[in-house]
């Protein structure tokens, strides 16, 4: 069973990224955490108490340090807990500075559950690959192993009636407006009809990437308004 410790400071989204985990045979959640000093302070007391972390799911911009700055911390523990990066930043630079602190896949928001099981499942496979214990591997061990983290795996599909692109497309409008959208205003500011966007909204707000929030306005009727947790 791999031990899963999810970092994530947004309490919703990481109510969803516990309730994907536990969807997901061969994984446990041993800790939700909401801060870098939590994550190194959990990892520590899991490490001495025997029963170490296998998995971190990492968010990258944390309130009291950066997500990389944990993961430097966590390099000195021994066993050293592995990383899948769950994160809005999608620069290049912040690409590379995650790799070199030993990410070992990258998952940006907004994600599907497929999307999300399609990680898991390939580190799965990454980790029974490599023989358990001090072993020593062959070359032929380290590709294999290591390809089951690089090659995409093609049962993966988008959910019926979802584009990623047009899912890109949704949630960059809504991430450009800090007091949220509602189906209509994404829908004008994409392109798409208002039922399309809703489509995609209800799909983001079930990924627990944005909330609904209900605006009365000045003339009492109430329309749904979708606000960006970031």
């Amino acid at each position: 069973m791999i031990r899963v410790l999810i970092v994530e400071d947004e309490p919703k989204i990481a109510a969803a990224h516990r309730s994907y985990v536990n969807r997901l045979t061969g994984f446990e959640v041993i800790g939700v955490v909401h801060t870098g000093r939590d994550a190194i302070a959990v990892a520590k007391r899991s490490q001495s108490s025997g029963a170490p972390v296998d998995l971190v799911l990492m968010d990258i911009g944390l309130p009291d340090m950066s997500g990389l700055a944990v993961a430097a911390a966590l390099a000195g523990l021994r066993p050293r807990p592995d990383l899948i990066a769950v994160t809005s930043a999608r620069d290049l630079a912040m690409v590379r500075s995650a790799v070199a602190h030993g990410v070992v896949l990258y998952l940006l928001k907004p994600f599907t559950f497929s999307a999300f099981r399609d990680k898991l499942e390939r580190y799965l496979e990454y980790r029974t690959a490599l023989p358990a214990g001090e072993t020593a591997v062959s070359q032929q061990d380290i590709d294999r192993a290591f390809g089951m983290l690089r090659t995409p795996d093609p049962r993966v599909t988008s959910p019926k009636g979802i584009a990623p692109q047009t899912m890109e497309e949704v949630s960059r409008a809504v991430r450009a407006a800090p007091g949220g959208l509602s189906a209509g205003e994404a829908g004008r500011a994409v392109g798409v009809s208002r039922v399309t966007a809703w489509r995609y909204l209800e799909r983001m707000a079930e990924d627990g990437v944005v909330d609904r929030r209900t605006d009365y306005g000045r003339t009492g009727r109430p329309q749904v308004r979708y606000v960006w947790l970031r």
